[in-house]
């Protein structure tokens, strides 16, 4: 399923105020939760390496600044967000070498402790309309349980070598493919990849949503000319 408007500029804001507002005590999440919560420390590694050589490359031209398109997994969604497509693709599991970064403010644990498992998916975001000029977040993707009573996202594990032993990037922007310019141009037809990971539910429903916001000449973001998109599946 999919739906794609403008994107409104009280959308963010009215998502927060309904929901818990978790703090961080140092780790690997996203944004704020219903009620304050702590978070949990991670480590920032200085640089995001590509995927493992052997993963499987999509057919399609790319662009110049990404890394090797990468498709692999159970496509678990596809929608659109005006002339862009993302599909969503469920890879695998593996637990949790060390705690996230957000605690709930409740009980002060994590919500993701050492061990819990975790699920990585991985986002092929292709452009089927005219080229578009793109912020270094490139198409924002944001995945939500159906019962994630938090104003944040549902940040993961910041850890490469997950990613590499997922064979899928741990981010779309490859190492040197930093546009001095802040344009990154995703011309007709190309597409890139990149995986996220969360704390798995399986047979838990879950909503993707996508914002593109273009960027002008000098990088400035065009808030008003923003598309959101949205699609829904079910980790497995």
């Amino acid at each position: 399923m999919h739906t794609a408007r403008p994107i409104k500029a009280a959308f963010a804001a009215a998502a927060t105020t309904a929901l818990l507002t978790l703090s961080a005590c140092g780790g690997s999440d996203d944004e704020p939760a219903k009620e304050e919560t702590t978070s949990a420390a991670s480590e920032a590694p200085s640089q995001e390496p590509s995927a493992s050589a052997d993963a499987e490359a999509a057919s399609g031209d790319q662009p110049d600044w990404a890394n090797p398109v990468v498709t692999k997994g159970d496509k678990i969604s596809s929608f659109e967000a005006g002339d862009i497509t993302v599909d969503v693709y469920q890879v695998g599991t593996a637990p949790a070498p060390k705690q996230g970064m957000w605690v709930d403010p409740k009980t002060n644990k994590p919500l993701i402790a050492k061990g819990d498992p975790i699920v990585f998916v991985n986002y092929v975001v292709t452009n089927k309309g005219d080229a578009v000029d793109l912020g270094a977040s490139l198409v924002s993707i944001s995945p939500r349980y159906e019962d994630w009573q938090y104003a944040q996202g549902m940040g993961g594990i910041t850890d490469f070598a997950l990613y590499e032993a997922q064979g899928i990037n741990s981010a779309a922007i490859k190492p040197g493919g930093f546009q001095e310019s802040g344009v990154y141009t995703l011309g007709a037809g190309q597409q890139y990849s990149y995986g996220e990971n969360f704390h798995h539910q399986a047979g838990s429903k879950i909503t993707f949503q996508a914002r593109v916001v273009p960027v002008d000449a000098e990088g400035e973001l065009i808030h008003d000319k923003g598309i959101e998109g949205e699609g829904t599946g079910t980790i497995k």
